[in-house]
């Protein structure tokens, strides 16, 4: 019975150490670490130049949208009405070149050698009165006011004909190169305007950039949009990627081309990611402070890291535990 005794006690003694031992253990055994981070993409905006009212939009919120794929479209009637103004314009502009390059009318130049030929019969008329008037003089018939007279008439005649003559010529050559030059450039500047304008047309029809998902629509029909202003969102969810900070001591196992594996828990499955940017984060945030002497503060990192095994199932915004 004594020797019973000391079996159980003893028993119960080692059991007491072995569950002594096991707790100790389990206490102060090393606790598994994870750095979490979260799945992102590219956010890009659908926008347009023109402002003007939502006409139609063709996409909502959690659609799948392909590059080039119209989003929306804006009615703008006042940009309809610089279209027709820059038209007249130009319409203008054109017409008055070719009428230029064209040379002068037929009719105009027959018109002015009409004058020409009339102001050239005055001038004769007037030559032969100034000299039947100064033979008169030179007898003595007629005074010197007469004469004086009949001399300024016929250099009026005699301007009057050189003025119809140049006119003449002017219709004959029609307008100089520099006047035929400058024309065209007016229209050439017109074209451009209109041009410009149709640009602009062109951007009432926004399409979207990149494929992707619609992650916000901002206006909707009949409201009216901003120049520059983001209507709708479109995530590039088709590369997506895994962003993250680290500590400089985890920097080690982070090296830029480096692959490791993490764990998404919203679909319980460890995926392979590889380092492709490693930032400094902004000081406000990043120190972490130690009391310790053998220690020191410590900065942390960006880290974005690429999907290398792509699955639908990836949502942007899941976290991702990273050992």
């Amino acid at each position: 019975m004594k020797l019973l005794k000391i079996i159980s006690i003893a028993v119960i003694v080692i059991a007491l150490l072995i569950w002594l031992s096991i707790s100790f253990y389990l206490a102060h055994k090393p606790k598994e670490s994870f750095i979490q981070g979260q799945i992102e993409a590219t956010q890009y905006s659908i926008s347009s130049k023109v402002a003007g009212r939502i006409e139609e939009i063709f996409v909502k919120k959690g659609d799948k949208i392909k590059a080039g794929d119209l989003a929306y479209t804006i009615n703008s009637p006042e940009l309809q009405a610089k279209i027709e103004q820059a038209k007249a314009g130009y319409e203008g502009a054109k017409a008055l070149s070719e009428e230029t390059n064209k040379g002068t009318r037929v009719e105009t130049i027959q018109s002015a050698k009409d004058v020409y030929l009339a102001a050239k019969s005055m001038a004769e008329l007037a030559e032969k009165t100034y000299n039947r008037v100064q033979n008169l003089y030179d007898s003595g018939v007629v005074s010197l006011q007469k004469k004086d007279e009949a001399e300024t008439n016929f250099k009026s005649a005699k301007f009057n004909e050189n003025t119809a003559y140049q006119q003449y010529k002017l219709a004959l050559d029609g307008a100089t190169n520099e006047t035929k030059q400058a024309l065209k450039q007016k229209e050439i500047a017109a074209f451009g305007a209109l041009s410009e304008v149709e640009s602009y047309a062109k951007d009432t029809q926004a399409f979207s950039p990149i494929s992707g998902e619609v992650s916000n629509v901002l206006l909707h029909k009949d409201e009216l949009a901003p120049s520059g202003f983001p209507v709708v969102l479109v995530l590039d969810s088709d590369n997506a990627y895994l962003r993250f900070s680290a500590r400089e001591s985890e920097l080690e196992k982070f090296k830029l081309g480096n692959e490791f594996e993490a764990f998404i828990p919203a679909i319980n499955k460890n995926l392979t990611f590889k380092v492709r940017y490693i930032s400094p984060l902004g000081e406000f945030a990043t120190w972490k402070a130690s009391s310790r002497k053998d220690s020191y503060d410590m900065k942390s990192f960006e880290i974005e890291a690429e999907i290398l095994n792509k699955i639908d199932d990836i949502r942007v915004g899941m976290s991702v535990l990273i050992k």
